[in-house]
């Protein structure tokens, strides 16, 4: 997590947004509005993690997730509301999903885990980008030309700053014992298959 990330709360509970809000770090840009239709707007590419609620007035909070995502919208929601999960959660475009009443240590691991896959899946994708180019570099330069590269030699680090940071960003997701249960479910199930 870094000192830039921002956090859109979208509560129409005053008293719960405010209590959200002061649950992020102090460093965090944190910015609250009270229906869906201020959401929609109050969103944009430097916006990090939205934490909405499904019944808000105006727009619902699932049509300002579905907006969000048409949008092309791809940072990280969190559904934070009293409405129990049915079925109709499946095609949701959302990455986490609370019901209230929910305590600073849930939220607080909420974002983080949130923030951990967004960090990981973008050093995953420095990852491959780089190993791509090294890819076609070695296709087509000979060994004398690549070991003469300055160019070659940084993208190898570069590459391999990626892939450390990439395992890091994992074993601090796969100790999460949430993100453990998900993926021994996805194991069993798969297994029954």
């Amino acid at each position: 997590m870094t000192d830039d990330t921002s956090v859109l709360v979208v509560e129409d509970n005053a008293e719960l947004a405010e209590l959200y809000a002061s649950w992020t770090p102090k460093e965090w840009s944190v910015e609250t509005v009270m229906s869906g239709d201020e959401a929609v707007p109050a969103v944009d590419e430097s916006t990090d993690v939205v934490v909405l609620d499904r019944r808000l007035p105006g727009c619902s909070g699932d049509e300002v997730l579905e907006r969000l995502r048409d949008r092309g919208y791809d940072g990280q929601v969190v559904i934070v509301t009293a409405v129990e999960p049915d079925f109709d959660i499946v095609e949701m475009g959302f990455d986490d999903y609370l019901v209230k009443p929910v305590t600073r240590e849930t939220f607080e691991r909420t974002l983080e885990r949130l923030l951990a896959r967004s960090a990981y899946a973008t050093e995953l994708r420095e990852y491959y980008a780089a190993v791509s180019k090294l890819s076609v570099l070695e296709a087509h330069k000979s060994s004398d030309e690549l070991s003469a590269s300055a160019e070659y030699d940084r993208l190898v680090e570069r590459a391999a700053a990626h892939r450390e940071r990439a395992d890091e960003l994992l074993e601090e997701l796969l100790s999460d014992p949430s993100t453990q249960t998900r993926l021994f479910r996805g194991l069993i199930e798969s297994a029954m298959e």
